[in-house]
């Protein structure tokens, strides 16, 4: 799968230079990153809920917190629409914390932490539509493939860690996730840009549909285009 994506990526550059040649608007090739905010939301998450209810917020539900980087290709269409295909590594995942609520102890803050850590290569391809000077909103599909995939467990009390443990988890977690992403931007003239954008996954994300729970994420992004 990893080849797969590497030899997208470089079919991409290939149609890029080859549109380049033929029209008077450049393509232009750029670089991204940012910060995540991830968590799943449907079945898995409403049972989470459920669990938060019955221990009177002793356990919470957090976002993960992540980045994400990558590069794209910005193919003009016509004036003030684009096509922007892209390959980026993201960071997604959930996260609970527990608590122990018991008012005799409290003063050690003790506490118990569970993050999925699931790590992604996402190839969205955006269109863009300038709706201003340099302002514009995207979307599109997106194809995200499972590099890998972890749960952390980490417990403590007093500032203190007691239990600092990772292990594998990507047996039964779905490998491709298909989803759409959109949001909104603005480009500098100079080729500075700057966007927010919200990932929807489509797919649930273990392999066999057991439980309806999807990838949720929040980016903001800051990119250049050369």
């Amino acid at each position: 799968m990893k080849k797969i994506f590497l030899l997208i990526a470089v079919v991409l550059g290939f149609v890029a230079t080859k549109v380049n040649a033929q029209q008077k608007s450049p393509v232009r090739f750029g670089v991204k990153a940012g910060v995540n905010l991830a968590e799943w939301q449907g079945e898995t998450v409403n049972s989470a809920q459920d669990l938060i209810d019955l221990t009177d917020g002793s356990v919470s539900r957090k976002m993960r917190e992540g980045f994400h980087v990558g590069g794209y290709v910005t193919i003009p269409v016509a004036p003030g629409f684009e096509i922007e295909p892209g390959l980026q590594y993201s960071q997604k995942g959930t996260r609970l914390i527990g608590k122990i609520p018991i008012e005799e102890v409290e003063f050690l803050n003790a506490n118990l932490t569970l993050t999925n850590k699931a790590e992604y290569i996402d190839m969205p391809i955006l269109a863009k539509v300038y709706v201003g000077e340099g302002f514009h909103i995207f979307g599109g599909p997106q194809v995200s493939y499972l590099v890998s995939n972890k749960i952390q467990a980490e417990a403590g009390a007093l500032g203190f860690k007691a239990l600092n443990r990772e292990w594998d988890m990507k047996s039964g977690f779905r490998e491709v996730d298909f989803g759409v992403t959109g949001g909104l931007g603005y480009r500098f003239a100079s080729g500075f840009n700057i966007s927010a954008g919200y990932d929807y996954g489509l797919n649930t994300i273990d392999s066999n549909g057991s439980f309806e729970t999807y990838n949720r994420v929040v980016k903001a992004s800051v990119g250049f285009s050369f």
